[in-house]
């Protein structure tokens, strides 16, 4: 037999983790609410994996950005879940769901079962392979999406201080990505296919005030064009980057910004 709970998160992002301190509010007795989540970490705040966390000094680490912090709330570390009798699944991810049964499949083959299932699965990036872009297996090209993402650019950083980086994607976390590639002493050059930076939520003048600061610090853009492949050298890392205009770049880290799609934080 598997476990069984009233309540079921299906998920660990922040929204997992404010539905859990609004369960506490309402007062649920201990072991009703369960959160899996495929992450092996409780629910933590995401902006702070593109600002703080990547700083070269006294850089943002859990338990600091644990929700719910970005509400000004108490952070909702383990202990909190421990202490407030919800049990968190981590490291585990759901197969499948039988909707009639009110039952989950976990990958381990455990059964866990529900009166009421929240899915709150959130979303994931989408790989660049997905777009039939060639010599993607290079150990120093990143995506930024969760925890482990985070960790592992801050290692390509930190192994490659004062090199070049070429980020991929023009929205919020590119342009942070960039600002703390700078912040570590690493040459960097924008490529995205919009006319201005941010361009769904800018208009041109306040894109080019952006884009005039970041460029008084040293970062390159270049708009109105994608990337066509990586090329890779003979340790198997990102060395060159080749456009669709024909222009070639040369990348250390490959940081790469791309849009989303549901369905990736089981």
């Amino acid at each position: 037999m598997g476990r069984a709970f009233v309540y079921v998160i299906l998920g660990g992002g922040v929204a997992a983790g404010y539905a859990a301190l609004e369960f506490s509010r309402r007062g649920i007795s201990r072991g009703e609410l369960c959160i899996i989540s495929e992450e092996p970490v409780a629910p933590y705040e995401r902006p702070a994996l593109s600002k703080g966390f990547l700083l070269p000094e006294a850089p943002a680490r859990l338990p600091s950005f644990h929700t719910c912090v970005g509400a000004n709330e108490e952070r909702l570390t383990p202990k909190w879940y421990k202490e407030h009798g919800i049990e968190l699944v981590l490291g585990t991810r759901v197969k499948s769901a039988d909707v009639k049964r009110k039952t989950l499949l976990t990958a381990t083959g455990e059964t866990i079962s529900y009166k009421i299932l929240i899915i709150a699965t959130g979303a994931r990036a989408l790989k660049l392979e997905e777009f039939g872009v060639n010599g993607l297996d290079a150990e120093n090209i990143c995506y930024l999406r969760d925890l482990a993402d985070a960790t592992r650019l801050v290692g390509v950083m930190q192994s490659c201080a004062e090199k070049n980086a070429v980020v991929i994607g023009g929205g919020y976390i590119g342009m942070e990505c960039a600002a703390s590639l700078v912040i570590n002493k690493i040459n960097v050059t924008m490529v995205f296919p919009e006319a201005h930076c941010m361009a769904r939520l800018f208009t041109p003048k306040i894109s080019s005030y952006y884009e005039d600061f970041y460029k008084s610090k040293g970062v390159k853009f270049i708009k109105g064009t994608v990337l066509s492949s990586f090329e890779n050298d003979s340790s198997g890392k990102v060395s060159i980057v080749p456009l669709h205009n024909a222009t070639f770049l040369e990348g250390i880290i490959a940081c790469v910004n791309s849009r989303l799609e549901t369905g990736g934080e089981m």
